[in-house]
């Protein structure tokens, strides 16, 4: 199975942050970098972790980050069905 799809049956949803940085060289300016990937709420160990991995490693100081969260899958729209489809 395909790993996006085992990652929202186990609960995952999509999220994304956008993410408000100021240049090194430049520190009066706003960047902005979008990051998207899929996440568990409420605690968000992928985008946790990814935003320490921002402070320890880049050197753009973080301003601000946005950010908002979205399960595709949930319990009630996935069932087991037992078939089989044949294309021609």
């Amino acid at each position: 199975m395909h790993d996006d799809m085992q990652k929202q049956l186990q609960g995952y949803g999509l999220t994304t942050a956008q993410i408000l940085y100021r240049l090194p060289d430049h520190p009066q300016f706003l960047q902005t970098y979008i990051w998207q990937d899929y996440d568990l709420a409420p605690n968000f160990p992928e985008m946790r972790g990814f935003l320490k991995f921002w402070q320890e490693k880049l050197d753009g100081p973080l301003h601000s980050v946005r950010y908002v969260h979205r399960k595709l899958i949930s319990a009630t729209e996935w069932r087991a069905v037992k078939g089989e489809f044949i294309l021609h």
